[in-house]
C-alpha cells in the first residue's frame, strides 16, 4: 500500500477522561451500504430488504448527502479503502457507485493504490454490469457464490445456478484486477468428502480470495424459525464441523492461499485491506441504512450506528443532512474487547503494543488481560505471544471464542 506523507493527521493528545486509541496503524476506510437485495436469503441476518421500486436518484442523492457529513466530521484522512456492501450492491446504478467513489477521493486523501470493493451476485443481469462498475471506479470485486452445487443453492435460497456463478466469476476476472468470492460449508447434509471435492474446484479456479463460511444458524432468520419448527435436519455435528474447518485450513494452505484471518484466505498480498482496516482497530465511517463506524475525534474513539430501516433513513438525511442514531465515545475497557476480540481473529494476531498503550492511559494501569488464563492458554498451547502480538494457534482458532472470553473475564 502506497505510504502516507508525513503531513498525514495525527490524533490529539490524551486527556483524563478519553484515553487515546491510535487508529493509524489499522488504516482509514469508508463502508457504504446498500440495503436492498432482490430476495431475502433464509440465512442472512444482514440489514437487506426486498423493494419492488427504487429511486435510484434519491439514493445516490442522499447517500452524497451523508457522505459530506461523515467527510466534515474526519477531515484531512488517507483513504485506504471503499467498500461497498449490503444487500446488493451490484444493484446500484453505476453511475451512483462513479459518484460516491469520486466525491470520496475529493473529500479525503486516497492512498496511490486505493482497495474500491463492491459486492455482487452473480445472477446473469448483474453480471452484465460488471464492466460499467469497472470503469466507474471499482478496482475488486466480491461475488457472493456461496455454492457450487445446484441443490445447495436452492436450500439456501439463492437466486443463481451454479452454472450462473461460474461465468459471472469469469467475467469478473475478465473486469477486475482482483477477484474473491464467497462459499458457505458446514451445509445440510454435506459430507467431509464432498466439501473437498467443492472445495477443490472453487481452489482451481485462480481467485485472488476465497471467504469461507461454516452455515450459522443466526436468530431471526428464516432458518432459525425452520430449526425452531423441526426443520433442517442434516445440519454437521461440532465433530464434524471440526472436522470440516481443518480440512479447509490445510487445502487452502496446500494451494498457497493461506488464511489470514479465521474464515478468509488469500494469496500473497492479496488481502482484503479493508476488511484489515476492521480487524486492525482502524477508523472507518459507514454511510446508509443500518451502517457501523469507529472514528477517533476530539481525542476519543467514537462508534456510530445509523437508522437501518431505509425509509426512516432517508428521512434522516433529508431531515438532519445525516441519519445517525448512536454517536457515542468509546469506553477504554470496549476498545480493550474489540481489539481482543478482532485481532485475535487475524492470524498475525492482537498487537499488544496498541494495547498496552490503552491500557497505560487507563487510571489502573492494568495491561487489561486476565493474566492466570494467558498463561493457561499457552501453556495448552491455545495461544502464541512475542514481545508485541499475541495470537491463537491452529487448535485454539477453533475455540475462539472461548480464549477470548477467559482472556477478556
Amino acid at each position: 500500500m502506497a505510504a502516507r506523507q508525513a503531513t498525514a493527521p495525527t490524533a490529539g493528545p490524551a486527556t483524563d477522561k478519553h484515553p487515546v486509541w491510535d487508529w493509524r496503524p489499522g488504516g482509514f476506510g469508508l463502508y457504504i451500504h446498500w440495503p436492498f437485495c432482490r430476495a431475502k436469503c433464509p440465512y442472512c441476518d444482514f440489514n437487506s430488504h426486498v423493494r419492488g421500486k427504487i429511486d435510484q436518484a434519491r439514493w445516490r442523492a442522499a447517500l452524497l448527502q451523508e457522505l459530506a457529513h461523515a467527510a466534515a466530521e474526519t477531515p484531512g484522512r488517507w483513504l485506504d479503502s471503499i467498500f461497498f456492501g449490503g444487500g446488493t450492491p451490484s444493484l446500484m446504478d453505476s453511475d451512483t457507485v462513479a459518484e460516491l467513489i469520486a466525491t470520496a477521493c475529493r473529500f479525503w486523501h486516497p492512498v496511490a493504490d486505493i482497495e474500491i470493493t463492491l459486492e455482487a451476485n452473480p445472477t446473469s443481469v448483474e453480471a452484465a454490469r460488471f464492466r460499467a462498475f469497472a470503469e466507474a471506479g471499482v478496482t475488486r470485486v466480491s461475488v457472493g457464490i456461496q455454492a457450487l452445487r445446484d441443490d445447495d443453492l436452492h436450500r439456501l435460497g439463492r437466486q443463481h445456478s451454479a452454472a450462473e456463478a461460474r461465468r459471472a466469476y469469469d467475467i469478473a476476472r475478465n473486469c477486475f484486477a482482483r477477484v474473491s468470492f464467497d462459499l458457505i460449508y458446514a451445509r445440510q447434509g454435506q459430507t467431509l468428502a464432498a466439501w473437498r471435492q467443492e472445495l477443490a474446484e472453487a481452489l482451481s479456479m485462480g481467485a485472488d480470495h476465497l471467504s469461507l463460511y461454516q452455515l450459522t444458524i443466526e436468530p431471526g432468520t428464516a432458518f432459525a424459525a425452520r430449526l425452531s419448527a423441526g426443520g433442517l435436519r442434516g445440519l454437521p455435528t461440532p465433530d464434524l464441523g471440526a472436522d470440516l474447518f481443518e480440512a479447509t485450513q490445510e487445502m487452502c494452505g496446500a494451494a498457497s492461499m493461506p488464511a489470514y484471518e479465521v474464515s478468509n484466505h488469500a494469496r500473497p498480498d492479496q488481502e482484503s485491506r479493508h476488511n484489515l482496516v476492521y480487524w486492525r482497530q482502524g477508523d472507518w465511517v459507514g454511510i446508509g441504512p443500518g451502517a457501523h463506524g469507529r472514528v477517533t475525534r476530539d481525542s476519543a474513539r467514537h462508534a456510530t450506528e445509523t437508522h437501518h430501516d431505509p425509509e426512516t433513513w432517508l428521512h434522516g438525511v433529508a431531515r438532519d443532512g445525516h441519519a445517525q442514531v448512536h454517536h457515542a465515545a468509546v469506553t477504554a475497557e470496549d476498545q480493550r474487547d474489540e481489539a481482543v476480540l478482532m485481532g485475535l481473529r487475524l492470524t498475525e494476531g492482537l498487537d499488544l503494543t496498541r494495547l498496552r498503550a490503552l491500557a497505560a492511559a487507563r487510571p489502573d494501569g492494568d495491561h487489561g488481560l486476565n493474566g492466570s488464563a494467558l498463561a493457561e492458554l499457552r501453556d495448552a498451547g491455545m495461544i502464541w505471544q512475542t514481545d508485541t502480538r499475541l495470537g491463537t494457534t491452529a487448535s485454539g482458532r477453533l475455540v475462539l471464542d472461548h480464549i477470548a472470553a477467559a482472556l477478556l473475564a
